[in-house]
C-alpha cells in the first residue's frame, strides 16, 4: 500500500474517533459540571428582598441562578439547610444559630456577617413610656437568645433592672427588679407584630417589623449601637457545615459583603436595617 492510500483510509477514521472523543467530553462535561443554581432559605424582610434585589443580579452576572424560599419562622430555614434542600439560609443571627445547633443537634455553620437590625420597643396601647401603667402587658419573642435581647432592651429603656450575670441568656427569672410590675408575655416573635394591638408595648425584632410596615421612627426605644445586643446580634450567612468552602457559596457570600448590597440595605431602610461589612 502506499503512503497516499494509506492516509486517505486512516485519516477519516482519526476524524470519526477525534469527533467521538469531543462529543464524549461534551456530555461528561455537561452532565458533571459545577452546579450553578444557589438555593437559599430566607425571611421575607429585609432577608429575601436583599437577596432578590441587590444580590441576584450580581450572581446572574457570574452565570448563577439565585433561587430565595422564602419561610416565615426561624425553624425551617435551619431545617432545610441541613437536609439538604437548600445551600444554604439567610435569617438568624449566631446566638440563635448557636442554641439551635444545641437543641436540635445540627451541624450548621455561619459564613459571614452581613447586616444588624436594631430591636425596637413599639407603642400599643400605650404610646409614652412615662404613661406606661402598673401591670402593663408587654410582648417579647419566646425563643431564648431574643427573648434575653428583649429583655436586656427593656433594661436599657428603664422600665426592669436585670441580673447582669445572665447577659444574652437572660429570661423573665432573671429580672431582678421590676417596679412596674410589667406582664412579660412570650409570644412567637413573628407573630407580635400583629398582635401590637392587644398589648402596652411590642418588642419586636427588625426584620418583622420591617415585614411588617412598622416604622422605626415610631419606636419608644430602641437598641443603642454599642449595646451589647449590637454586638452580638449580627445576621449570618449560614450553610451546613463542610459546604462553606463551595465555589458557589464563595460567590453568594462575596455577593452579600459587595459595595452593591451595601448600598441597598442603607438606601432601603433607613435604618432598620444597617450593614455591618
Amino acid at each position: 500500500m502506499t503512503k497516499a492510500s494509506f492516509l486517505k483510509k486512516v485519516l477519516p477514521l482519526s476524524l470519526v474517533a477525534a469527533l467521538a472523543l469531543s462529543l464524549t467530553l461534551l456530555v461528561g462535561c455537561s452532565g458533571g459540571g459545577e452546579d450553578k443554581t444557589i438555593k437559599v432559605a430566607a425571611t421575607p424582610s429585609p432577608h429575601a428582598e436583599i437577596l432578590n434585589d441587590a444580590v441576584k443580579p450580581i450572581l446572574e452576572e457570574q452565570g448563577y441562578t439565585l433561587e430565595v424560599q422564602e419561610f416565615n419562622d426561624y425553624v425551617q430555614p435551619n431545617t432545610a439547610t441541613e437536609d439538604g434542600e437548600v445551600d444554604a439560609n439567610y435569617f438568624q443571627h449566631q446566638p440563635y444559630l448557636d442554641s439551635f445547633n444545641e437543641e436540635k443537634g445540627t451541624n450548621l455553620v455561619s459564613v459571614a456577617t452581613i447586616h444588624y437590625e436594631p430591636m425596637c420597643i413599639y407603642p400599643g396601647k400605650t404610646t409614652d413610656l412615662n404613661a406606661l401603667p402598673d401591670g402593663a402587658t408587654v410582648a417579647v419573642p419566646n425563643d431564648t437568645t431574643n427573648e434575653a435581647r428583649a429583655l436586656l432592651l427593656l433594661e436599657q429603656a428603664g422600665l426592669i433592672t436585670v441580673d447582669p450575670d445572665a447577659g444574652i441568656n437572660a429570661t423573665p427569672n432573671d429580672i431582678t427588679s421590676n417596679p412596674k410590675n410589667l406582664n412579660i408575655e412570650e409570644l412567637e416573635a413573628a407573630s407580635i407584630p400583629t398582635m401590637v394591638s392587644d398589648v402596652d408595648l411590642a418588642v419586636i425584632n427588625g426584620n418583622f417589623a420591617v415585614g411588617a410596615g412598622l416604622d422605626l421612627t415610631n419606636a419608644l426605644a430602641t437598641e443603642s449601637a454599642d449595646s451589647l445586643a449590637a454586638q452580638t446580634y449580627g445576621n449570618v450567612l449560614v450553610v451546613k457545615e463542610g459546604n462553606q468552602d463551595s465555589e458557589k457559596i464563595q460567590a453568594l457570600k462575596d455577593a452579600l459583603l459587595s459595595d452593591e448590597v451595601r448600598d441597598y440595605i442603607n438606601n432601603t431602610y433607613n435604618g432598620a436595617v444597617l450593614p455591618v461589612f
